[in-house]
């Protein structure tokens, strides 16, 4: 047998990266050009041609990217991650009347849903009641309509709330969800220390994004001060603050603006909670957060990593918190609403299943995937077990749940990390020297920065200098509607305002009226108002009864006009 050939050199390759800049690189430019002249992530932070070990601190590098489940936890919360338990999957749920929602609850925990996430209709959101001239030409469309405790013992029917965990998407009338949720658990038999659930309950979003508020950022942030403390009070494992940076990013903002933002606001409640007497270690441990996954996907992975590393050292750093679950940054993540197409709407189960595992790559906490249709309207069921079943195949299909952190180390991913994480920190700093969020509201500062990334986007997109695959390239003639539209009972409304209008007809009108006065005579001191709000849903009260009271004493909030 001949012996084997030694093998051809064609070349020496340089370790320096400079030299293979200048010679491996440039001659391969010279035969295929690059497809555009600057390449940066979806938020505009360059790329550059190559990252090796010199893009990464070597210093710092072990310290800053840390363990998984020790500080800052940049690689993850938990030292098993998903080799443990898998995220939770918690698809958001919400329309028409409670008794449809709660039909919806079943539907998706029959076919593996581990959490539940409801949605709220606009009346609700904005502290009105069903019948209310304001409300009732939008009862149940955006989610589910609720007026009094009765429609939250008729969402809740059936459902173990001491087994499955419930997370309220609402914001300015949050702290009456909130009491009604105490009191519905207490009335299933599940003890003060056992109740679990989350309300997202972040007020400072909706003065820069989603535009559902009612009182003066000041006054809003009293009320979920006081949730706060009342909830470590009185349920102490449950998350009564979901800080929220979703509905920042689908409004415009880049992933360094929503890390930002989303962080400075958590910053803020923690504060003002020390402010009043509270420790942070009190309540910062029952404080998560909810992230948007956009398209770009290195970027999402590695701000789930920065937003964990940078609430840490602000926690134990900045606020001195001591306890190290008050370091931890624990996050549900919802693939991007503003990323789905009316057009060819089935490639957005390929943009949410590629989304969803960005979330995993990240570190994810609970997911929630989108539906294909939601570009439309309220998700179908045929399209919703679709989004639940592409977060199962990725739980027990593709083994990514084996591996913890498995992009740690990547000299990309590091110092993408890190660029988030610096970048960031620098915006929060200066919302921090202009007197804080409430200020930086006021005034319009972040929404100026929200509306001008918005802008640009769209520039870009316009310019196709960003793509949306069937929206503004590789576009199809106009086709029928794949799916079936999804309608609403028409007789919903009737039904709900004939439920409100009994309730109120029914009720011991005095104790209702004593503790509304309780509510505001808290509201006008400086008492806690839930204690008073918790009786005055006991009494019957509506949540826009007391959102009333609220009104008279706070006033309603008109923002700055931002271009």
């Amino acid at each position: 047998m001949s012996k084997p050939s030694e093998p051809t050199s064609i070349g020496t390759a340089s370790p320096d990266p400079e030299t293979w800049k200048s010679t491996t690189l440039a001659a391969s430019l010279e035969r295929l050009p690059k497809r555009k002249e600057a390449f940066t992530t979806l938020s505009g932070l360059p790329i550059d041609d190559l990252y090796t070990a010199a893009d990464v601190n070597p210093g710092a590098s072990a310290k800053e990217i840390g363990l998984p489940g020790e500080y800052p936890y940049t690689r993850g919360v938990h030292p098993t991650m998903y080799r443990a338990r898998p995220w939770t999957i918690r698809q958001v749920a919400g329309f028409g009347t409670a008794e449809d929602t709660n039909g919806r609850y079943k539907y998706l925990l029959a076919h593996g849903e581990t959490g539940l996430s409801t949605d709220f209709d606009l009346p609700t959101l904005l502290g009105y009641d069903s019948d209310h001239p304001m409300g009732m030409p939008e009862i149940g469309k955006i989610g589910v309509a609720v007026d009094t405790i009765d429609d939250v013992r008729l969402l809740m029917a059936d459902i173990p709330l001491d087994q499955v965990s419930t997370s309220y998407t609402i914001n300015a009338s949050a702290f009456a969800l909130i009491g009604m949720y105490e009191v519905v658990c207490k009335e299933q038999g599940v003890a003060a220390g056992k109740i679990t659930g989350t309300c997202q309950n972040d007020i400072l979003k909706e003065y820069t994004a989603q535009n559902e508020y009612i009182y003066p950022p000041a006054d809003a942030v009293r009320l979920v001060v006081d949730t706060m403390e009342y909830a470590a009070a009185t349920m102490p494992r449950y998350n009564p603050v979901s800080v929220s940076g979703y509905h920042i990013r689908d409004a415009g903002a880049t992933a360094v603006q929503e890390l930002a933002f989303t962080l400075a606001a958590g910053h803020c409640y923690v504060t003002e909670a020390v402010k009043r007497g509270l420790t942070a270690d009190s309540v910062a441990p029952r404080i998560s957060f909810f992230w948007n996954i956009q398209n770009d996907f290195f970027e999402e992975i590695c701000k789930l990593r920065a937003s964990r590393r940078l609430w840490a050292r602000m926690m134990r750093d900045w606020v001195g918190a001591k306890d190290p679950r008050s370091w931890m940054m624990r996050a549900h993540s919802q693939t991007s609403g503003v990323s789905l197409t009316a057009q060819q709407p089935d490639n957005n189960i390929a943009r949410t299943a590629i989304q969803a595992l960005a979330a995993i790559l990240g570190g994810t906490q609970s997911l929630h995937t989108n539906s294909k249709d939601e570009a439309f309207q309220i998700p179908s069921e045929g399209a919703i077990k679709i989004a639940v079943r592409t977060q199962q195949i990725l739980a027990l299909e593709n083994r990514v749940t084996d591996i913890v952190d498995p992009l740690g180390g990547s000299y990309y991913v590091e110092n993408l990390t890190t660029r988030l994480e610096e970048e960031a920190e620098a915006l929060i700093r200066q919302i921090l020297d202009r007197g804080g969020m409430v200020c930086s509201i006021e005034d319009g500062f972040i929404q100026r920065h929200i509306a001008d990334s918005s802008a640009a986007y769209q520039r870009d997109l316009e310019a196709q200098k960003e793509f949306i695959v069937g929206m503004n390239i590789h576009i199809d003639p106009e086709d029928p509607l794949p799916f079936e539209p999804f309608e609403l009972d028409p007789g919903l409304a009737e039904r709900q305002i004939k439920r409100t209008q009994g309730i109120r007809r029914s009720r011991a009108q005095a104790e209702t009226t004593s503790a509304l006065k309780e509510i505001e005579n808290a509201a006008m001191g400086s008492d806690n108002v839930m204690p008073a709000v918790v009786r005055a849903i006991r009494a019957q009260a509506t949540v826009g009864e007391m959102c009333d009271v609220l009104r008279e004493v706070f006033g309603t909030y008109r923002g700055p006009i931002v271009y």
